[in-house]
C-alpha cells in the first residue's frame, strides 16, 4: 500500500469514518483512567502466520488523532510474518495509542486476511501460465483497500468498478438482444471488452463477432479444458464460478489465461493480530 501522503481520497475517507465510528465523542475509558500526559510505547504483534496488508494506513490513523512521536513499520504490505513477529512499533500519548488500537487492528486483520487468502490462491497456480483475478465482491466502501490487499497477496486486480472496463454478462446479453448486439453496441465504448458466454453456441457466436476476451462461467475443469482447446488462442480466456482453493489448480491447468475468485474478498478470514502497550 502506498504511503499515507499518496492514499486515494476514498481510502482517507474510509479511515476517518472508521475512527469516528469507534471513538465518537471520545474514548471515555482512557480519559477516565489515564492522565493526559501519560506516554507509552506499543507494538502490533502477529499471533499467527500471514501475509500482511494495511500497514500503509497506520501513519494516517495516528496522524488523524495526533500525539504520536514515532512510528516504525517493521514489515510492510506483502510481507510474510510468523507468529510472534512485531509488525509495527509506536510511541506517544497513551490515550492516543489506546483510542486508535481497535481501528488499527480492524484494518490490519481484515486486509491481512485478504492478502493471505490471495497468496494461497496465487501459490496454487504457480508453474502454469494462468493468473488469478479478484472480483467486485468486496465490502461496500472498502473496495480500494481490499483490492490493494489482494494485490499485496499476489493476485491481479480485475476492473475496479463498472466504469473502467466493459464486462458483458448474461443479463446484459439478454437486455441487448443477444451476443452479437451486445458486442456491436459495446464496440463504440473504446474500452476493453470482455463477454461472458453460457453455452458453446454463444461462445462460437462471440468468436465469430471478433470477441477477444471471453469469460467462461460455471464449467467443470474438464469442460473448460475442451472449450479452451477449441478457442485455440483466438481470445484470452477467464474462468469463473465457484473456484476455490481445492479447485483452482485444476482450472489453471486447463490452459486458461485467468481464473477469477470472489472468495478472495468476500470469504477471507481475518488474521489474528494484537496490540501490546507498555509505559515509558
Amino acid at each position: 500500500m502506498t504511503p499515507a501522503t499518496e492514499l486515494h481520497p476514498e481510502i482517507i475517507d474510509a479511515v476517518r469514518r472508521a475512527l469516528a465510528e469507534d471513538i465518537g465523542t471520545g474514548d471515555v475509558t482512557s480519559q477516565a483512567c489515564i492522565p493526559a500526559d501519560r506516554r507509552a510505547a506499543g507494538y502490533v504483534l502477529a499471533r499467527e502466520s500471514m501475509v500482511l496488508a494495511g500497514t500503509g494506513l497506520l501513519p494516517l490513523i495516528y496522524a488523524e488523532r495526533g500525539g504520536v512521536e514515532t512510528l516504525t513499520i517493521l514489515h510492510g504490505d506483502g510481507s510474510h510474518v510468523q507468529e510472534g513477529d512485531r509488525v509495527a512499533e509506536v510511541t506517544g500519548s497513551a490515550r492516543t495509542l489506546l483510542e486508535c488500537e481497535r481501528t488499527v487492528l480492524n484494518f490490519l486483520q481484515r486486509l491481512s486476511g485478504i492478502a493471505t487468502l490471495a497468496w494461497q490462491f496465487s501459490s496454487l497456480v504457480e508453474g502454469t501460465n494462468c493468473k488469478v483475478l479478484d472480483t467486485r465482491k468486496t465490502t461496500p466502501g472498502l473496495r480500494r483497500l481490499e483490492k490493494a490487499a489482494a494485490r499485496a497477496g499476489g493476485v491481479t486486480n480485475h476492473r475496479m468498478g463498472l466504469f473502467d472496463a466493459v464486462l458483458i454478462k448474461n443479463n446484459h446479453i439478454s437486455a441487448a438482444g443477444g451476443v452479437r448486439a451486445a458486442l456491436q453496441n459495446a464496440a463504440a465504448s473504446g474500452l476493453p471488452v470482455e463477454i461472458e458466454v453460457r453455452t458453446f453456441d454463444e461462445m462460437e457466436e462471440a468468436l465469430a463477432c471478433g470477441a477477444k476476451h471471453l469469460l467462461l462461467d460455471n464449467l467443470s475443469p474438464q469442460q473448460a479444458e475442451e472449450w479452451v482447446r477449441h478457442i485455440a488462442g483466438r481470445a484470452t480466456v477467464e474462468l469463473s464460478g465457484g473456484i476455490d482453493l481445492d479447485s483452482v489448480r485444476g482450472y489453471a491447468e486447463t490452459g486458461a489465461d485467468y481464473v477469477s475468485a470472489g472468495a478472495i474478498t468476500h470469504s477471507a478470514q481475518a488474521r489474528d493480530l494484537s496490540f501490546r502497550l507498555e509505559l515509558l
